[in-house]
């Protein structure tokens, strides 16, 4: 397993050919916080072509359309507390099956109504993302955000993008204020 820091690179199936099926991990805990509301943290892919943008709507996964119409990136599900240990949210990839016209897949986490409930990325702690592959349990990667944020209401976690015709990963660790709607725009999704 490989431990990343951010702004890291790493090739996926370069080492690895055979890798197909990957499952992408999130998870975060919540620091002490009064403000009478639970903490609902949503994970997200952006399929993007190479403008860098989503080329439909459709190209967005997340808890109101957990799955690509090409079946290549599927959600499994709004955890909307995000108690426990592990992966609080899980999004599977099949690399075989991701349309020739798709350059990279971001992994973005939200804060759900962040401003209403006044809640941001610096109340948030021990957020990672780490990639397993789903043939054998063995998780290749890691990154751990560390406490790099404070205002912000979405953070941009890291990308799968294709590279000389093999797939590699971006630790980017970038935090946006606005939310949902920043990260949709920023990636050209009509809301």
């Amino acid at each position: 397993m490989i431990s990343l820091f951010k702004g890291q690179k790493v090739d996926l199936t370069k080492g690895n050919p055979k890798l197909s099926k990957i499952l992408v991990g999130l998870g975060w805990d919540t620091k002490k916080y009064d403000g009478g509301y639970d903490f609902d943290l949503d994970a997200a892919a952006f399929l993007l072509g190479s403008s860098g943008k989503v080329q439909s709507d459709s190209d967005f996964v997340f808890y109101n359309n957990l799955k690509h119409n090409s079946g290549a990136v599927q959600h499994m599900g709004d955890n909307l507390t995000g108690a426990g240990d592990g992966d609080d949210e899980q999004i599977r990839v099949d690399l075989s099956k991701l349309p020739a016209n798709i350059d990279k897949v971001v992994f973005t986490v939200t804060i759900h109504e962040a401003d209403t409930r006044k809640q941001n990325f610096g109340q948030v702690s021990n957020a990672f993302i780490r990639i397993v592959d789903e043939s054998n349990g063995k998780e290749l990667i890691r990154y751990d955000l560390g406490e790099d944020f404070s205002i912000e209401t979405a953070v941009v976690v890291g990308e799968l993008y294709r590279h000389s015709g093999e797939w590699k990963f971006n630790a980017i660790g970038s935090g946006f204020k606005g939310g949902l709607r920043a990260l949709c725009q920023n990636f050209g999704i009509n809301v």
